[in-house]
């Protein structure tokens, strides 16, 4: 990722507050900057409000709380009944209640995703080494 040097005049008691939260999470008060502006600034306006607000503020979450959001959460269970109405919409339309619970299912799955990659690519910003492809859980 290319950086660049930003000069930003800012207040000194909020620069004792950048120190006290580097301290904290032991992080250089530069990431600490850099990582308050990304969880401000949307990521995406092609998300939901709620989940654009999920993936910003997991920015907060311990080492721990990343790694256990880097475990799917689209369960078995449900990408088989995703499956099933992909199926079926392949032989016939859906119903209403079909399509809604295909589109709900898609949600669930895209979350899951977006959350998983969020948390990895936080816990590579704070330097962690990441798993290769083959490590990966499964994202069913």
């Amino acid at each position: 990722m290319t950086t660049r040097m930003v000069p930003v005049m800012i207040p000194e008691p909020l620069y004792r507050r950048l120190e006290r939260t580097s301290a904290t999470i032991h992080r250089p008060v530069n990431d600490v900057v850099a990582t308050t502006l990304a969880a401000m600034l949307p990521p995406s306006p092609d998300l939901p409000e709620a989940l654009a607000d999920e993936l910003s503020s997991m920015v907060w979450l311990s080492d721990e709380k990343l790694y256990s959001a880097t475990q799917p959460t689209f369960t078995p269970t449900m990408q088989a009944r995703l499956a099933t109405l992909n199926e079926i919409n392949d032989e016939r339309p859906l119903t209403p209640s079909e399509k809604k619970e295909q589109m709900h299912l898609l949600a669930q799955y895209e979350r899951s995703i977006l959350r998983r990659a969020q948390a990895y690519a936080i816990l590579a910003q704070r330097g962690h080494l990441l798993p290769d492809n083959n490590e990966l859980p499964s994202v069913s």
